[in-house]
């Protein structure tokens, strides 16, 4: 029998047609709800499918039977013939009784927003990293549903049976947790060597950004402007799905790190946090986050909103805090300004307007990213013998220098460093000068800081 991860990414099936479903409840506003309802159509489309039509009920509490209410069931059944859709996507995440019962009634295929999201994922993950993370996450997410019995010869092809989907019927449930065990292992086997990474650059004292935000915020375009990286750059939602690390010079001449993750949605999956937690680890290490957002989008405080939950339950929050208001070559300089200026920003420290697709604002970013590195470094007085010279450019790449003083016995730095790295360079701190003893003669005196 054919390993599950071979079925992974599935040829593409023939564009299925959906009908889009949501549920308005109590709490969530009629704007918020059309928000989601109009990514739940997005999200629909970059998988692959049609949407040819969309409704909403409203309800106090969701039907434990079928989350939406009867009426609206016989309603779907009536729909069905005359719009000719095959499938249901539920913008509500549906328990497995949910689905099946839903499924019975009306004799098609019905998916939660989960996983339409899953599928998507299925689709972008191009590392091996990012392959196992995804069949985890769909795997998790499937056992549950074998469980409870899910009629599964009823879904065909299409969305959700990208990924081990095509193989559900010759698999049981023992066999799915061994192949989830078994991606654990292999995934902490990948997360072991990216904490290596992770110490090493500690030891080296770079500091990294972790830039975040909301799906298709620009988070790539910004990567490519900023160091070149080559991120592969589309107008759709989760285009990006494998992390990006790369390096760029601030402006004091600081070498540091930029590195993205997975873009947040509303309503993000708790299997894909889980399967993702090694790479969104990322961004707890993070020395600066910077929190791409799409200036421009109608949901822009819904999306800051959404990005910042996600910042909180992995407990970021507490770093310096950056927010790049991107897009800003799509609306007008007063209405950015007058963004810009909403007061609402709070935690940020720093705000700057960008466009990652013209370069306005780049400048400004960086400085703000070389400010707030700041906040972590520590002060340090060297004297390095002449023949150690060549740690004088390697202050200069891994921290501010801030005095240079070339004298007799050695170059006299003042600098600025983390505080990981203060410890390297203990051995050439400067001794204090002896009382009464003759100043050293200095050679040249080079002050400010380095380029």
């Amino acid at each position: 029998m054919p390993r599950l991860d071979e079925f992974v990414f599935a040829p593409d099936q023939e564009s299925e047609r959906v009908y889009l479903l949501g549920l308005g409840l109590p709490g969530v506003s009629g704007e918020e709800l059309e928000e989601q309802m109009e990514e739940l159509a997005e999200l629909a489309r970059t998988a692959g499918a049609e949407v040819v039509g969309s409704d909403v009920q409203h309800l106090r509490a969701p039907n434990p039977l079928t989350c939406y209410g009867k009426g609206k069931v016989e309603e779907l059944k009536a729909l069905k013939s005359d719009l000719d859709f095959t499938t249901v996507v539920s913008n509500e995440d549906l328990v497995p009784r949910q689905q099946r019962n839903l499924e019975d009634a009306l004799d098609m295929k019905v998916l939660d927003r989960t996983e339409v999201i899953l599928d998507i994922f299925a689709r972008h993950a191009r590392t091996h990293e990012g392959r196992l993370q995804v069949e985890a996450a769909q795997l998790r997410h499937l056992l549950p549903r074998l469980t409870g019995g899910r009629k599964l010869s009823r879904l065909g092809g299409g969305i959700g049976t990208r990924g081990p989907g095509e193989q559900k019927l010759e698999v049981d449930r023992r066999r799915i947790r061994g192949r989830i065990q078994e991606l654990k292992r292999d995934l902490e086997k990948v997360e072991k060597s990216r904490s290596l990474h992770r110490q090493a650059r500690r030891r080296d004292g770079i500091p990294v950004v972790g830039v975040v935000g909301y799906t298709n915020a620009g988070k790539s375009t910004l990567m490519n402007v900023l160091t070149q990286a080559g991120v592969l750059e589309a107008d759709q939602v989760f285009a990006t799905l494998d992390p990006t690390t790369r390096a760029a010079r601030l402006p004091g001449g600081m070498r540091v790190l930029f590195t993205d993750t997975v873009g947040f949605i509303q309503k993000l999956p708790t299997d894909l946090v889980e399967a993702f937690k090694g790479t969104l680890e990322e961004v707890t290490e993070a020395s600066v986050i910077l929190h791409v957002l799409d200036i421009r989008h109608p949901a822009m405080l819904e999306h800051f909103l959404a990005t910042n939950e996600v910042l909180e339950e992995l407990r970021a929050m507490d770093k310096p805090l950056l927010l790049a208001l991107n897009k800003a070559d799509l609306l007008d300089p007063e209405t950015t300004e007058m963004i810009k200026r909403r007061g609402d920003w709070a935690p940020y420290e720093e705000v700057v307007v960008v466009s990652a697709r013209t370069g306005e604002g780049m400048e400004s970013l960086l400085e703000a990213v070389d400010r707030l590195t700041q906040e972590g470094l520590v002060r340090i007085e060297l004297l390095l013998p002449y023949e150690h010279a060549g740690l004088e450019s390697e202050l200069r790449e891994r921290g501010r220098v801030l005095l240079l003083d070339y004298e007799d016995d050695g170059i006299s730095i003042t600098a600025e460093v983390s505080v990981g790295l203060a410890g390297r360079y203990a051995r050439y701190r400067r001794p204090p000068a002896k009382p009464g003893g003759a100043p050293a003669r200095k050679k040249a005196r080079v002050t400010g800081r380095a380029g």
